[in-house]
């Protein structure tokens, strides 16, 4: 899989991108993650990507022009199975969004940034736009930084225990059961006795029902529309 990111702000990934299950990803040569700055595709010699918004208003506005080269010099290079745009305003982005973008080959993210892209960008250049919150952040660069986190990690081989991810939370409108390790008995907090039978089946079974508790107690919502959720 190869993930290729537009933005103002390159700098702003080393972190997330440098540590982690990610680096390690890209280091087995399962994944390719390529940073491109926007400004290096913009023809003023100040390197300008943004402007004023036409009717005026407050903020600046990312220009169409810039953008529109980078993307259109990525896509000259290869195939994209999806173009997106973080937009607060785009789809609520979830698991089952995450499973489906670990299938494709290639992915090219737009990073927004000041007070949005040039509406034409959006009508023209993307495919989809996804959001990760109902709040607004400085820019599209975290929202990028956590899709690219959700979706390499399902990649196969990425990680050691294949079979985590799929009990991770969300998988099945579930959140995931509590979890224990040693030791079993700290200062009085005890391990639930049935993690400790080695009995598969009922230790199944049991987390079943903790994840399914739980998912009622703090997320119902979840639930809805599911055969659990109709009873």
């Amino acid at each position: 899989m190869r993930i290729d990111i537009l933005t103002l702000f390159p700098g702003m990934f080393s972190g997330p991108f440098s540590d982690s299950i990610l680096k390690r990803a890209v280091e087995k040569g399962l994944v390719e993650i390529h940073l491109h700055n926007i400004r290096d595709y913009s023809l003023d010699k100040h390197k300008r990507v943004d402007d004023y918004p036409f009717g005026g208003g407050a903020g600046m506005v990312m220009m169409i022009e810039p953008v529109h080269r980078a993307i259109e010099a990525l896509k000259s290079q290869r195939n994209y199975d999806l173009v997106i745009y973080t937009s607060p305003d785009g789809e609520r982005f979830n698991q089952k969004l995450a499973n489906r973008f670990s299938t494709f080959n290639n992915i090219l993210i737009l990073c927004g940034h000041y007070k949005g892209v040039d509406e034409r960008i959006r009508e023209h250049l993307i495919d989809m736009e996804i959001s990760i919150g109902d709040y607004v952040l400085t820019g599209g660069e975290l929202a990028a930084a956590v899709i690219a986190d959700a979706v390499v990690r399902l990649v196969p081989g990425v990680l050691n225990d294949e079979t985590s991810a799929l009990s991770d939370s969300f998988q099945d409108n579930l959140l995931s059961p509590p979890v224990y390790t040693r030791p079993a008995d700290y200062k009085g907090w005890k391990v639930p006795d049935i993690l400790l039978t080695g009995h598969e089946a009922k230790i199944k079974e049991w987390r079943y029902e903790q994840a399914l508790e739980r998912t009622r107690q703090r997320r119902p919502e979840l639930l809805q529309g599911s055969s659990e959720g109709e009873n």
